[in-house]
């Protein structure tokens, strides 16, 4: 059948606790493909970065990613960066899934995942790397979204049921 919501967005958008909402509320499967990588390959995404490198990481992504999109039938959280791969942005763009871009600040986000935690592209300067990716990824997000919700400092909450009522719109 294939997902019927997916969400995208940048790191600390809330596309996670966001997504595991929604599937609670709408009773319906939910994965998040950072956990299913991890799961996949029994470490950590910051430790395939660092053991495996960034490329491997994006090979396994891309396939977790596409078998995603294609068999969970609910609500799917992609990691940040997969829709840098043309093969998951074609697989966006073809989906019948509603795609849910969350877009967030960086005073926002920057709270939300601390830059302190295991985020190997945001080494360094976190904020100014996660502005930097944000940057180059916020194009790619808006083509391939259906739906933009800015989430602001909207819980969690606020933010499912801005998107259900977004939904029951169309």
């Amino acid at each position: 059948m294939g997902a019927k919501f997916i969400l995208i967005g940048p790191p600390g958008s809330g596309k996670s606790s966001t997504g595991r909402f929604i599937a609670r509320t709408l009773n319906v499967e939910f994965a998040d493909t950072d956990s299913l990588i991890e799961k996949d390959q029994k470490k950590t995404v910051g430790q395939i970065f660092v053991e495996d490198g960034e490329p491997y990481f994006r090979e396994v992504e891309e396939r977790i990613c596409l078998k995603a999109i294609n068999e969970i039938n609910g609500v799917v959280s992609l990691g940040g960066g997969s829709v840098l791969s043309p093969v998951i942005q074609k697989a966006l763009e073809e989906t019948a899934a509603h795609v849910i871009f969350l877009d967030v600040s960086l005073s926002v986000a920057a709270p939300r995942i601390g830059f302190n935690r295991d985020r190997p592209l945001l080494l360094g300067n976190p904020r100014q790397q996660w502005q930097k990716l944000m940057d180059a990824r916020r194009p790619i997000y808006e083509k391939l979204a259906t739906i933009k919700i800015e989430t602001g400092d909207q819980t969690v909450s606020e933010v499912a049921k801005q998107i259900i009522s977004e939904l029951q719109k169309r």
